[in-house]
């Protein structure tokens, strides 16, 4: 089955979404993450995002990025695009907010028609997913749910939260982007999984790497990444 074409209006608005590269962080389809904008360019970037549609893509940054990190260090050229939740612009200029992913995207080109904007800005396009229905993906949701009856999982709250989803119709392909999201800390490992447009395929890689895990713990929980994915 081919992934149907992206619309219009989804491309429109990925036509400029700012960029906010890390070393250390990978978002999800679906996850929450909780962000402190503290550099200039950044509290610029927000700003400017609470004034738009308040879209932000969550990039990484290539191995050696602390050479250039405070020009245009090399980025992965897939990302994943979330919207701000909720925000709160503190009294030193700073901000917190919360960002809900929602699509992984490619990098079509970054955008330098505005030398005096502080922070990077990209025309994105969707991933063209091979997609798989529920029922192709039925023995894998098995094996979840036997992976989170196990005591090691299953006395967690993290674990007790999946199990609960998978006793759900949350669809097996978003329920296992979270399970990445939170269980895994191996970053490359993460934006591979990201990059990677099989369904299937991504799937059953992240029951194997959380099989191959499961006598370790998150050691950073986000126990609200389980709220249903952003619509907007």
């Amino acid at each position: 089955m081919d992934d149907p074409v992206p619309s219009a209006d989804s491309a429109q608005r990925l036509r400029s979404v700012p960029l906010f590269p890390l070393p250390n962080v990978v978002l999800f389809p679906g996850a929450v993450l909780p962000l402190h904008i503290f550099e200039e360019r950044y509290k610029a970037m927000m700003a400017d995002v609470l004034e738009g549609p308040k879209q932000i893509a969550m990039a990484l940054l290539k191995p050696g990025w602390q050479k250039c990190y405070y020009s245009r260090p090399e980025i992965e050229p897939v990302v994943c695009v979330g919207t701000v939740l909720t925000h709160e612009h503190l009294a030193d200029g700073t901000y917190n907010l919360i960002l809900q992913g929602h699509t992984r995207a490619t990098i079509v080109k970054e955008h330098s028609d505005n030398p005096e904007r502080l922070y990077r800005v990209a025309q994105l396009e969707p991933v063209r997913e091979t997609p798989c229905s529920e029922s192709d993906l039925a023995q894998f949701r098995l094996q979840l749910e036997e992976l989170f009856a196990r005591d090691v999982l299953r006395h967690t709250g993290l674990g007790t939260q999946f199990r609960k989803v998978l006793a759900s119709s949350w669809p097996t392909d978003q329920l296992a982007d979270l399970i990445a999201f939170n269980y895994f800390e191996d970053i490359l490992l993460k934006q591979s999984l990201l990059s990677d447009p099989d369904v299937r395929r991504r799937v059953e890689t992240i029951i194997t790497e959380l099989d191959r895990q499961q006598y370790r713990t998150p050691q950073r929980p986000i126990t609200n990444s389980l709220h249903p994915p952003s619509m907007n």
